[in-house]
């Protein structure tokens, strides 16, 4: 072991790490802090603190320093992915592109099995839109099948949101996996992959089939028919362009994780990580330019820079919309993703202290010896930080800062995993702290008890099956 790892005041640190959630979770629920201002107050509290605890701590003169340092590492890809990501969703959102998906499922499937439409709709549609816009936008469709089809609201409703629950939280580049991807520095490729594989099967067992059953003795009453009545659109964009650009991104950014594999496969074997890093950097330059225009299209910025720019055409310009108006939709889309960027930068702020102050490696040495498994320990944190504050994004960063000094000498597809492990515990177990259970109230016209007893146990089925099936994944990684 390290000499100065061994030196580490371990409980001390662990105790201050321990007082700094404690704090942050009292700014939040107590005091009301917004979570991005909770994040980094505690952050300069715990660097403040450091060497009180640890002579190798932060300094005073360095806190701010560190802090700023801190977020503006963090704010490189992950602005970037979430700003696009957004203006990508608006598009696809004022087009009708939502609607026309949704439409289309449902007259595949019929509407008897309009159900299994709204799941496969949710799933496709939260990967670039934000679920409570998803929500506002297909409400409507949702009241008029209840009305068509004399079924309950909720049968239709809860597939939908159980869909979009999923991909918001196992699939990139929805913000939160992409802020744990990019603060364990695994390759989002390998957590697209595994969100996928583990995200379908969850969807399909948390789906109309469990659903059905949560929701079958609550009864719901639908609004006014005049108000909620679905547009009756006529230039609806292809349901063929909106599949093509939701999926173009993925596949780009799988493409590249494929290609950096290939290249990787010849390097020498027994590299430490760093080292491995470095060559494998080095290789991807010196490939031949077929390989190195593969991985440049693969990369994430790339990715979602060119599937942003054919929305904005051909969901845009080439469907009649104005310069001016898809300015203005761009640039309102970028309010909201403000606070996500923000957030997640907070976030990335709290593993540099946590990293700076020590803390990380206490962390790491107190668990080494222990037999919790990381992918356990990844889903208990998240777990505990969701259900105490609500907001799965600041629990997914919080969890992710925590893990993130155990994240050095681990393979990109155990990071993958743990990527996955944490998405899942801070999605379960929502509740009345959580913004989303009153979305989901008010839109599929529940009460509070009965939000309690569809939507709460829902989404902690998909946490729970979701942490199951990457449980059994990891079996074969």
């Amino acid at each position: 072991m390290d000499p100065m790892l061994a030196a580490l005041p371990v409980g001390s640190l662990i105790a201050l790490l321990a007082f700094g959630v404690a704090l942050l979770l009292v700014l939040i629920l107590r005091f009301k802090l917004q979570a991005f201002l909770a994040l980094i107050l505690v952050s300069l509290v715990v660097a403040m603190s450091s060497k009180l605890v640890n002579p190798d701590g932060v300094s005073l003169a360095l806190v701010a320093q560190t802090i700023v340092d801190s977020m503006g590492s963090a704010l490189g890809l992950l602005a970037l992915i979430i700003g696009m990501g957004a203006i990508f969703g608006a598009i696809l959102e004022h087009s009708g592109g939502m609607q026309s998906l949704a439409t289309s499922l449902v007259k595949v499937s019929g509407k008897e099995k309009a159900s299994w439409a709204m799941l496969v709709t949710g799933f496709v549609i939260s990967i670039p839109v934000f679920l409570d816009v998803a929500l506002v936008m297909l409400a409507p469709l949702l009241y008029a099948l209840a009305r068509d089809t004399k079924k309950s609201l909720l049968v239709f409703g809860m597939p939908l949101v159980v869909g979009m629950a999923v991909t918001h939280a196992f699939v990139p580049p929805t913000p939160g996996p992409v802020a744990v991807a990019y603060m364990l520095n695994v390759n989002l490729g390998w957590v697209i992959g595994f969100g996928l594989l583990i995200g379908i099967p969850t969807a399909l067992i948390c789906g109309p089939w469990v659903t059905g059953r949560i929701v079958r003795n609550v009864k719901v009453t639908l609004p006014e028919i005049s108000r909620d009545e679905p547009k009756k659109e006529l230039n609806l964009p292809g349901v063929g362009w909106v599949l093509f650009l939701v999926g173009l991104p993925i596949g780009l950014i799988l493409l590249g994780t494929v290609v950096e594999q290939v290249v990787a496969a010849g390097l020498e074997t027994g590299l430490a990580h760093g080292e491995r890093k470095a060559a494998l950097t080095q290789a991807l330059a010196d490939a031949n330019l077929w390989y190195q225009f593969l991985f440049f299209l693969g990369h994430p910025v790339v990715a979602l820079m060119l599937s942003t720019l054919l929305a904005l055409y051909f969901l845009g310009s080439r469907r009649g919309v104005d310069r001016a108006t898809l300015l203005s939709i761009s640039t309102n889309a970028l309010g909201p993703a403000g606070i996500i960027i923000l957030i997640t930068g907070a976030g990335g702020v709290f593993k540099g202290v946590l990293d700076a102050t020590g803390i990380a490696d206490a962390l790491k040495m107190a668990f080494q010896d222990a037999s919790i498994p990381l992918l356990i320990l990844a889903y208990v944190l998240a777990v505990l930080i969701r259900v105490a504050q609500g907001s799965a994004t600041v629990a997914m960063v919080a969890a992710a800062g925590l893990m993130a000094g155990f994240a050095s000498d681990l393979s990109q597809p155990h990071l993958a995993l743990i990527t996955i492990c944490i998405a899942a515990g801070a999605t379960g177990f929502s509740h009345v702290n959580d913004s989303g259970f009153w979305m989901i109230s008010r839109y599929l016209r529940m009460s509070e008890a009965q939000t309690l007893r569809t939507w709460t146990v829902a989404s902690t089925m998909i946490s729970v099956v979701g942490f199951g099936l990457a449980l059994l994944l990891s079996l074969f990684v």
